[in-house]
C-alpha cells in the first residue's frame, strides 16, 4: 500500500501543496517566543521537520544501561556548515544554488518574486548564525567534548528563554529531569537569537523547514526544484527513476516489513552459517594480531582482548520483526503516509525512555547495503544486503570472500579499537581502558596515518580530510590485515595455486580493490569530502594496502612504483 500510493503520481500532481497549506498556514499564528519554541515542539511531533536543533532518545555513553533524552546543534539545511562560512568556489556555487533553489520554491507557495528572495536571505543569514555556532564534524568526533549531562534545571540556566521543564512534556517526554546536550555553546547562541531575531523572521524560516522538508513528496514542480538543487550539489545528471526513489523510501519507512520478503527471496540460511564462520575466524586473527603488538603492553591488551571476545556479532536480519502496530498506511495518501510513519518513528523512539534495551534491534533493515559497529553496545551489525555479490558470494573462493565482507567484517571490528571506538570498553561506556603510554603510542601512528590520508587529492586543490576520516582509515587499516590474517589460516590461503591466472594473496587484494574502486562525480567528491566520514572510494582502495607487506610481495612492489613506500614508513597499528 506504501508504494502503491508513492507511484500514485496522479494523485500527488492534483493536490500540489495541499498537503502542507494547513502547516503553513499554522505557522502565520506565532507571535511569541513561546508561541515559536510550541510551534517547534509540533512539527518535531507531527512528523513534519526538526527546526532549530534535534532531539531525540539515545544511550547514556558512560552508563549505556539506561536511555537520555538526547539535546543536539541544528538549525541548518546545507550538508555542512562550511557551506555557510567558507568562501571556496565550491561554497560559494552552492549558497547562488540554494538561494535559486529557496526562491523557487517560497514562489511556488505563493510568494511573490521579491517576496520570495527577501525570505530566502532572510532564512540564510538565519541558518548562517546557526552555522557560526555549531562545532565543526572533527570537534563533533570528540567523546567527552559533546558530553555534557546536565539536569533539566542546570539546562533551564544555559538558556533562559527555554524553559525545559515545561518545554519536554510537548515533546512527548515526561519525568526526566537530565538531559544530554552535545554543545553548550551553540545552546547558548541559540538562546540570544530567540532574544534578537524579530519574529517575522523566525516565521519564515519556520515556513522554510516545512516547504523544503515536503518538496520532494509534493507535485512535480516541486520535485524539478529539488532536483535541481541536488544537481548543483552532485553532479548528477539524470533524475532517478520514481520506481527507485520509492523502493528506498519503501525501505526507509517501513523496511522491516519490506526486509521479510528481501531475506526470503535473497538471503538463503546457508549463507548466514558461511558468515557466523568467517566472523570467528576474523575473531581469532584479530586475536592473534593484539597479541603480537610490539607497541602495546600487557595491560591494555588484556583488555582490549576483552573487549574483542565482547563483541556481538547480528547477521542478516533481526531475530524479532517490527509489528508497525498503529501506524496507519493506505494506498491513496502518499503524503498522509508519510507524515504517520514519521510519527510513529518518533513515538517508538521516545518510548525507549525508562525500558531496557532491546538487544534484537539491527538499527539497519535487511535490504541496506552496509555494515556497521556500535560502541555503545558493542555490536556489529551486518544486513543481508551486504552479504551479496561483490562483497560476498557463497559459491566464491576464500580469498575472494576475505578480501571482500571479510576485509568488512574486520573493519567494523577495527571500529572498536579506532580513534573514538578506543575510548568505550567492553560493556559500551566511553571509559578510559589504556595505560597513558599505549594511548601516546596509539595517537602517533594514528597520526602518521592522518597525514597519509591527506595528503591525497580529490578535486583540483580539495584534499581528504584525514582527521576527519580517521575512523573509518583506521577500519580499513585494521580489517584488511585482520582478513588477510584470517585468510592465511584457510587452506587456500596456505597453497600458491593460481585461478584464472592469479595467486590466492592477488585475488585477496584485488577482490579489495574491485569492492571499493569507483567513479563519481566532481561535484560530488567535493561535497562528501566535507560531509562524509569515509574516504573516497579511490583511496580507499589503495589506503591500506601500501601499509601491508603482504601486499609488496603479492606484485612484487619495488621501489620507484608509483604506490611504493619505504618499510620504515608502513603504518601498523592493530
Amino acid at each position: 500500500d506504501f508504494y502503491t500510493a508513492a507511484m500514485d503520481s496522479a494523485t500527488i500532481e492534483k493536490l500540489g501543496y495541499t498537503p502542507i497549506k494547513a502547516d503553513l498556514e499554522k505557522i502565520k499564528q506565532v507571535n511569541s517566543v513561546q508561541a515559536l519554541l510550541d510551534q517547534i515542539a509540533y512539527m518535531r511531533t507531527s512528523g513534519i521537520a526538526s527546526p532549530m536543533f534535534g532531539l531525540g532518545i539515545g544511550q547514556d555513553r558512560k552508563n549505556v544501561t539506561k536511555y537520555l533524552v538526547n539535546i543536539s546543534q541544528g538549525g541548518t539545511s546545507l550538508g555542512d556548515r562550511d557551506y555557510y562560512l567558507r568562501d571556496d568556489p565550491q561554497s560559494v556555487k552552492i549558497r547562488a544554488a540554494y538561494n535559486t533553489y529557496m526562491v523557487k520554491l517560497f514562489s511556488l507557495v505563493g510568494y511573490s518574486e521579491a517576496e520570495a528572495q527577501q525570505k530566502a536571505t532572510t532564512v540564510f543569514n538565519l541558518e548562517k548564525q546557526f552555522a557560526t555556532a555549531q562545532m565543526s564534524r572533527i570537534e563533533m568526533r570528540d567523546q567527552y567534548k559533546t558530553y555534557n549531562k546536565l539536569t533539566v534545571a542546570e539546562f533551564n540556566k544555559v538558556t533562559p528563554s527555554i524553559n525545559w521543564t515545561t518545554y519536554l512534556p510537548k515533546f512527548k517526554i515526561k519525568g526526566q529531569d537530565t538531559v544530554l546536550v552535545n554543545s553548550l555553546s551553540f545552546f547558548k547562541t541559540l538562546d540570544g537569537m530567540l532574544a534578537t531575531v524579530p519574529m517575522a523572521d523566525w516565521k519564515s524560516y519556520l515556513e522554510w523547514n516545512v516547504i523544503r522538508g515536503a518538496a520532494g513528496n509534493l507535485s512535480s514542480p516541486f520535485v524539478k526544484a529539488s532536483f535541481a538543487f541536488t544537481q548543483a550539489q552532485t553532479g548528477q545528471k539524470v533524475q532517478t527513476p520514481r520506481w527507485q526513489t520509492m523502493s528506498s523510501l519503501t525501505d526507509r519507512t517501513i523496511g522491516e516489513l519490506l526486509g521479510q520478503l528481501y531475506v526470503a527471496k535473497y538471503f538463503k540460511p546457508d549463507a548466514k552459517v558461511r558468515m557466523d564462520a568467517m566472523i570467528e575466524n576474523l575473531r581469532k586473527a584479530f586475536e592473534i594480531r593484539i597479541n603480537g603488538l610490539e607497541w602495546m603492553s600487557a595491560a591494555t591488551k588484556k583488555s582490549a582482548l576483552e573487549k574483542l571476545r565482547a563483541f556481538t556479532p547480528k547477521v542478516g536480519y533481526t531475530t524479532k520483526w517490527r509489528n508497525y502496530d498503529g501506524l496507519v498506511i493506505k494506498n491513496n495518501t502518499y503524503f498522509d503516509n508519510l507524515r504517520n510513519a514519521s510519527v510513529w518513528a518518533y513515538n517508538e523512539n521516545v518510548n525507549q525512555l525508562g525500558k531496557p534495551r532491546d538487544k534484537t534491534r539491527f538499527g539497519m533493515t535487511p535490504p541496506t547495503v552496509n555494515a556497521s559497529y556500535s560502541p555503545t553496545s558493542n555490536e556489529i551489525v551486518f544486513p543481508a544486503g551486504i552479504l551479496q555479490f561483490p562483497f560476498f558470494d557463497p559459491n566464491a573462493d576464500d580469498a575472494v570472500n576475505y578480501g571482500g565482507i571479510g576485509a568488512v567484517i574486520g573493519h567494523e571490528m577495527s571500529h572498536g579499537f579506532d580513534d573514538t571506538g578506543s575510548q568505550y570498553d567492553k560493556d559500551g561506556n566511553l571509559k578510559n581502558w589504556w595505560t597513558d603510554e599505549d594511548r601516546a603510542k596509539f595517537n602517533e601512528k594514528t597520526k602518521a596515518l592522518g597525514d597519509q590520508f591527506s595528503a591525497y587529492t580529490v578535486v583540483d586543490t580539495i584534499h581528504v580530510l584525514g582527521k576527519l576520516t580517521m575512523g573509518e582509515n583506521i577500519g580499513d587499516l585494521g580489517g584488511l590485515n585482520a582478513a588477510y590474517t584470517a585468510f592465511k589460516m584457510t587452506n587456500q590461503g596456505q597453497s600458491n595455486e593460481k585461478i584464472d591466472g592469479f595467486t590466492p594473496d592477488q585475488r585477496f587484494f584485488l577482490s579489495w580493490a574491485q569492492v571499493w574502486r569507483g567513479n563519481i562525480l566532481p561535484e560530488a567528491a567535493a561535497q562528501l569530502i566535507k560531509t562524509d566520514s569515509h574516504s573516497p572510494g579511490p583511496y580507499r582502495t589503495i589506503g591500506a594496502p601500501v601499509n601491508m607487506d603482504a601486499w609488496y610481495k603479492a606484485f612484487d612492489i619495488q621501489p620507484g612504483d608509483k604506490l611504493y613506500k619505504k618499510p620504515e614508513d608502513r603504518i601498523r597499528i592493530w
